[in-house]
Order: C-alpha cells, then sequence, then structure tokens
C-alpha cells in the first residue's frame, strides 16, 4: 500500500508541476538580468525581447512589450544627466522633438508591419544590433582618446561649450537623429551608441553631454512609442509590469557592484548573448 501511495504521490506532483506556467518564471528571470546588463554594459534587449517572444507572444506584442516594460529606467536615466540637460537646454528641446518624432514613425510603421514579416526580420534587426554594440566600445575608446590629445585647457573647454551648444550642421543633426530614433521606435537595440557617435561626428567631445542628449532623444523616441503602444492594444500587461518590476530591481542590484564587474567581460558578454539569439532565430525561422 506504502508503494501505491507513494507512486500515487509521484504522479500528482508530476502532474502539479506539467500544470504550472514556467512562463512567467523565466520571463521575471530574463528580466532581471536585462535589466543588469543595461545598469553595467546596456543591451539588456537581447535577453528580455527574445523571453517576451518565448512566453507565447506575437514578435509585434513582445516588441511592444517589452519597450513599455524597460521605458521607465530609461526616463530615470534623465535625472543622472540633468545639470548637463539644462545646460544645453535650447539642443535638448530639439533632440527631444527630433525624438518624438523619429520615434512615432517608427512605432506607427511597426504596429502596420504583417507579424510575420516582422518575425523575420527579428534575426537581421537582433544581428545589426549586436555588430553596432560590438563596435561601440572601440569607437568609444577612441571618441576619449581623441577628447584627450585635445587638451584641456580653459580655452579649449570654451571652444568646446561653444560647439556643444550650437554645432555645426545643426539641422543635419536633428535629421539625423530622427533617422535613428525611427528605429528607436520601430526595435531600438543599440541604438544609443549611434546618437552618440552622430553628435562625435558633429563636434560634440564631452561624454557627460553627449549622453544626456542621447538619453534626452532616446527616451522621448521610446516614450512616444510606449504610448501608441498601449493605446494599440499591443502590450500584454501581465508580462508587462512582472518584467518592469524586475528589470529595476536587476539595474538597481548590479549598479551597486557594477564598479567591481570587469566592463570589457560585461560588454564581450552581451555581443556574445546578442549574436547567440540572431542565430537562433536565424535557424528557428529556417
Amino acid at each position: 500500500m506504502s508503494l501505491i501511495f507513494i507512486a500515487n504521490s509521484v504522479a500528482w506532483h508530476w502532474i502539479e508541476l506539467r500544470s504550472i506556467d514556467w512562463h512567467l518564471p523565466w520571463l521575471i528571470v530574463a528580466s532581471f538580468l536585462a535589466g543588469t546588463l543595461n545598469a553595467v554594459a546596456g543591451g539588456g534587449s537581447f535577453l528580455s525581447f527574445p523571453a517576451m517572444l518565448s512566453v507565447g507572444l506575437g514578435p509585434i506584442q513582445a516588441n511592444a512589450t517589452n519597450t513599455v516594460a524597460l521605458w521607465p529606467g530609461q526616463l530615470t536615466s534623465i535625472a543622472g544627466y540633468w545639470n548637463d540637460v539644462k545646460k544645453h537646454s535650447k539642443l535638448a528641446v530639439r533632440m527631444s522633438v527630433a525624438g518624438l518624432v523619429g520615434g512615432s514613425a517608427g512605432a506607427i510603421v511597426l504596429l502596420n508591419t504583417p507579424a510575420t514579416t516582422f518575425l523575420h526580420l527579428v534575426p537581421w534587426l537582433l544581428l545589426v544590433a549586436a555588430l553596432i554594440f560590438a563596435a561601440s566600445g572601440p569607437v568609444m575608446n577612441w571618441l576619449k582618446r581623441r577628447a584627450t590629445l585635445r587638451g584641456q585647457n580653459l580655452d579649449q573647454n570654451l571652444d568646446q561649450q561653444a560647439a556643444s551648444d550650437e554645432p555645426r550642421g545643426l539641422w543635419l543633426l536633428i535629421g539625423a537623429t530622427t533617422i535613428v530614433c525611427f528605429y528607436v521606435g520601430y526595435f531600438g537595440a543599440g541604438a544609443g551608441f549611434l546618437i552618440i557617435s552622430l553628435l562625435s561626428l558633429f563636434g560634440f567631445q564631452d561624454m557627460n553631454e553627449m549622453n544626456a542628449m542621447k538619453v534626452v532623444s532616446t527616451t522621448m523616441a521610446n516614450g512616444m512609442a510606449c504610448i501608441l503602444f498601449v493605446f494599440s492594444g499591443k502590450v500584454e500587461w501581465r508580462y508587462c509590469l512582472a518584467a518592469m518590476v524586475t528589470c529595476a530591481i536587476g539595474g538597481y542590484l548590479s549598479a551597486r557592484i557594477s564598479q567591481r564587474m570587469n566592463p570589457r567581460f560585461l560588454r564581450g558578454l552581451v555581443v556574445f548573448i546578442g549574436l547567440g539569439m540572431a542565430a537562433y532565430f536565424f535557424w528557428r525561422n529556417h
């Protein structure tokens, strides 16, 4: 009798385990790790977006839900650069408008893209984003060396300040930012590096200033995309809220230990994850 009881108990627990929806726990873990990566290296979307797909969401719904889940973390990052934003308030307003226009257009195009078409674009988008992210490390190091070689005396700082307020080809910069923000509204992974590269080409040298303008434009682009996604009904709130909370927790905890971690290893890990996800979706779509 005891053997029959044990067998029945094991069978019952097995049925219970099989009936549990493991999608939400997996999404929570992936979102926590995504928040961790975003805080210390960036590239958290390489984990959170595929996790949204894995729980059964369609590709466009997964992208919309992921965008909304990650946006609060981007919004709060403006506070960290607020002094630089105020210092260049006129340019910040123009970059914000570029973000609003580009992000809105990208989100509208995404919402009108057939799901099957977007699913076939996913591996290419992930591959491009991973390659952009891989290039960002060497290019950022080059930008820092370039700024150092130009010196840091007072006259140069004054010239730099003036160039930052009214960079040459201002409207060309705004137009290029609008195009990048279109990509932000459509997919967005790796777009922050593109904004920084643009700013460098147009005369910016101070990394804090460039990051401030990047945060303003990409946050506005994603903000407009979020509004459109919410009103379109493409956001799965059960998964979105869980990802939003756990991503924020991961970001907060990792920020406290990020200085102890090797940034080159972390960036390499993000690139590896991005390429791995791209390879997986190429295989999946084959």
